[in-house]
């Protein structure tokens, strides 16, 4: 079992504690700009207790594959849409090549384990063509907020379960190959840089 996932906190508390704080009205806002874009056959990875299925389109979307390591607890109002849970980490998806056409990232990226190998399966797992919607806190852009995230990134990984605050999206995602089609770097609501830093947007594998 993942250290982080191991005692009372890590399986309890925590969990319980990161699920109301992502189910938050400023986080529920950024998660609709990003999800409702979806269409096909969704590949979710981290799809966690669901936060993101009263978003899809089910006008657009044919089915929900969500990926999270040890098994995700759907506990968000049906999406009427075809849900498959798989256990697993996205470091190592056992899906096969390009069989998804949209793969979805909502605050994700700062807390799996190695984000360039997740990212190489998403885009492995995606068809050619495919999209993915990325919506996802990371790095702050101001000398202020990036000194706050060094002070408090320590403390702040125990208690939300690995959550990396100064990692960036935008970096990470151009590293793995992909280009953005859109991209919105920018602080939600009236959330503290260090925290409230996000990155919204779209991308697709690039031909480079």
């Amino acid at each position: 079992m993942d250290a982080r996932r191991s005692g009372l906190y890590g399986r309890v508390i925590g969990p319980r504690l990161l699920d109301v704080a992502c189910g938050c009205s400023v986080i529920s806002s950024q998660r609709s700009r990003v999800v409702p874009l979806a269409e096909g056959v969704v590949l979710e990875v981290g799809i966690g207790s669901g936060a993101n299925l009263p978003f899809y389109d089910k006008v657009k979307v044919e089915r929900i594959i969500g990926v999270d390591p040890g098994g995700a607890k759907l506990r968000r109002e049906d999406s009427g849409i075809p849900v498959e849970l798989i256990d697993a980490g996205g470091e190592s998806i056992p899906l096969g090549d390009a069989m998804a056409d949209t793969a979805v990232l909502t605050y994700t990226l700062c807390s799996v384990g190695d984000p360039g190998a997740t990212l190489a399966e998403i885009r492995r797992v995606l068809r050619p063509g495919g999209t993915l919607l990325v919506c996802e806190h990371g790095l702050a852009r101001d000398v202020g907020g990036r000194r706050w995230q060094q002070r408090l990134k320590a403390g702040w990984s125990k208690l939300a379960l690995g959550c990396q605050l100064d990692r960036d999206p935008q970096a990470l995602l151009l590293n793995a190959g992909f280009k953005f089609k859109e991209l919105e770097i920018s602080i939600a609501g009236k959330l503290p840089a260090f925290v409230g830093t996000h990155y919204v947007g779209a991308a697709r594998v690039s031909d480079v």
